[in-house]
């Protein structure tokens, strides 16, 4: 009950504006094959995507009429992550609003999970939860499908950050097909403070190739495949690919140690993961995961490290 002398405005408190969090993962390449370069200026891809849990959160609030797109970001390496319309969740809350005939009024806050420039998707899933965010945020009901289709005209990852799980990606990576998986793999990725230009990899890929065809179709990745389907980390670890690795060590070639050091830990594969520079290790275990992760930082091989499991869910509302 109000005091008397209460004046009225200070007893009544506006509700807060309506917002939405949503949480989208990053991803490992368990294979990547890339073709040469094609007329419209892309390689063909054919890439095996596994999400992991280390999750991008973002959290859409609505504004006031005619605010426009704000952003602010938090958490490891925040200061590298630009505040502007080069942001793809930026970029994804300005497509969605325009797809639908909506205001793109929204305050947009990220929180990091993902390595920045680790070729991990970090902002891809930035983009895949802003689009998820302020669907649900706006109420334009879209469906996944359609989601999917803006997603992939935000990046090649986006759709990926967006279904999650494991899947297929072809074309340019961003058609996808689920893939089957059981059991649980652990993973150890040793990120770079340094990122690497993906164009800048694939500039050197086609200097190392001469232009003449890399390895590219799905039967490449049979033993793949089947180790998935299985849940056989072992076999898993063994059928790991990467055709951009040696473009990546040829352009940094102390990632090559961090490699090393994964197979004297026993790792059961180790791979530079995508275009890079985070090189990825698979584990037994969550001890084993922890045990490759603790020589990689005793000998300083790369400059942060991150354990976690796989597969993971995409883009879903969580509050």
């Amino acid at each position: 009950m109000s005091h008397p002398g209460t004046p009225p405005s200070a007893r009544l408190t506006a509700a807060p504006p309506p917002s939405v969090k949503v949480r989208a993962p990053g991803k490992v390449n368990l294979s990547l094959r890339v073709g040469p370069l094609a007329d419209d200026g892309y390689h063909p891809l054919v890439s095996v995507f596994q999400a992991v849990s280390l999750f991008e959160e973002v959290t859409a609030t609505q504004a006031r009429d005619g605010a426009g797109v704000s952003l602010t970001v938090e958490g490891p390496q925040a200061e590298a992550v630009p505040l502007d319309e080069s942001n793809l969740a930026w970029r994804a809350a300005l497509l969605l609003a325009d797809h639908t005939g909506i205001s793109p009024d929204v305050e947009l806050h990220v929180r990091k999970g993902v390595p920045v420039a680790g070729g991990m998707a970090g902002g891809s899933a930035d983009a895949a939860a802003a689009l998820v965010a302020c669907d649900a945020l706006w109420d334009t009901g879209l469906a996944r499908a359609e989601l999917l289709e803006l997603a992939g005209q935000l990046g090649s990852d986006v759709p990926f950050c967006l279904l999650g799980h494991t899947a297929i990606g072809t074309g340019r990576g961003h058609l996808l097909t689920p893939a089957m998986t059981r059991g649980e793999f652990h993973w150890v990725f040793g990120a770079s403070e340094t990122g690497l230009s993906t164009p800048a990899v694939f500039s050197r890929f086609d200097e190392l190739t001469s232009g003449a065809p890399a390895s590219n179709g799905l039967d490449d990745d049979t033993a793949l495949m089947q180790a998935l389907r299985a849940g056989d980390p072992t076999a898993l670890g063994a059928a790991l690919h990467n055709d951009l690795q040696e473009a990546a060590l040829s352009l940094r070639p102390e990632l090559a140690r961090a490699l090393e050091i994964a197979g004297e830990a026993n790792a059961l594969g180790a791979i530079v993961s995508g275009s890079g520079p985070t090189v990825a290790a698979l584990a037994r275990s969550r001890q084993h995961a922890l045990a490759v992760a603790a020589r990689w930082t005793a000998e300083g091989a790369t400059d942060s490290v991150w354990t976690t499991t796989a597969p993971a869910p995409g883009a879903r509302v969580v509050s």
